[in-house]
């Protein structure tokens, strides 16, 4: 009987948690320790989030190496940032996620860190939005650089709050990077691609002969990111049972039947 009246006492919403969230907390390990071993954090650096539901988030605590995380680690908070499930504190940074999801109900996953050279870039008062790399132009627009602010502060979510609407990864001024999508994957991905277009960025100005995209061909290249976007390239790939396409690739075919297609008289 007492077996069953503490099972009685655990309320609904957590039961379900319990066996729905499972997914989300291997996801949040397996890329907490993808971070770790990218170098992108050191320590107990950077945080990682999930949304459950509307009201319901999945986080990485404070004080741990997203590199030695366990899924029983992981912290249910609502969307004002209290704790409704786990035994570990909720990390300070909470608010830049709760922003995020607020302003963008199209997220599902978040990731914050600190990868070496785009955080350099950020340190150094640099943005990432020379169109140098075309994948980049069409993954993620553009980079742009938010003004700092004191870290777990109002003041960090007020120098982001603008820049969330249009942009899937923002460098924070003498802080680190934050990337969101619509999942887990997506975010961590794009954290992939901010460190990796910092590093090309960094060659171009040591050597010097930096060349940029021209007008024209940044113009295609946000008409192909919206087309991508829009899922017109996933839905095709699902037709055709294959993995979505480089949308550069995407573009390059398009040039190529146009070039090669009979002109009409």
């Amino acid at each position: 009987m007492a077996a069953q009246g503490s099972a009685a006492r655990i309320p609904q919403q957590m039961t379900r948690f319990r066996f729905n969230d499972r997914q989300h907390r291997q996801a949040i390990v397996q890329f907490g320790r993808a971070l770790h071993e990218n170098g992108f954090v050191a320590a107990t650096d950077g945080n990682l989030s999930v949304r459950l539901d509307e009201n319901h988030l999945l986080v990485t605590p404070t004080c741990i190496s997203k590199g030695r995380m366990r899924a029983s680690d992981m912290v249910i908070v609502n969307m004002d940032g209290k704790r409704v499930a786990g035994k570990r504190r909720v990390s300070s940074e909470i608010g830049m996620h709760l922003l995020i999801y607020h302003l963008r109900p199209d997220v599902h996953g978040i990731v914050h860190a600190h990868p070496p050279t785009a955080t350099g870039f950020a340190a150094s008062g640099l943005d990432l939005n020379r169109p140098l790399v075309c994948e980049v132009v069409v993954g993620l627009g553009s980079i742009p650089l938010a003004r700092y602010g004191t870290p777990g502060t109002p003041e960090l979510t007020d120098a982001l709050e603008p820049l969330i609407p249009s942009h899937d990864a923002i460098l924070m001024a003498n802080h680190g990077v934050v990337t969101f999508g619509p999942s887990l994957e997506s975010a961590y991905m794009k954290m992939e691609t901010v460190e990796h277009f910092a590093k090309i960025a960094l060659v171009t100005h040591l050597l010097g002969n930096e060349q940029p995209l021209g007008e024209r061909e940044v113009q295609k290249l946000h008409e192909v990111r919206h087309r991508y976007n829009g899922g017109a390239a996933e839905n095709c790939a699902k037709e055709k049972n294959l993995r979505p396409s480089n949308p550069c690739d995407e573009l390059n075919s398009e040039e190529e039947v146009k070039e090669t297609s009979p002109s009409r008289r």
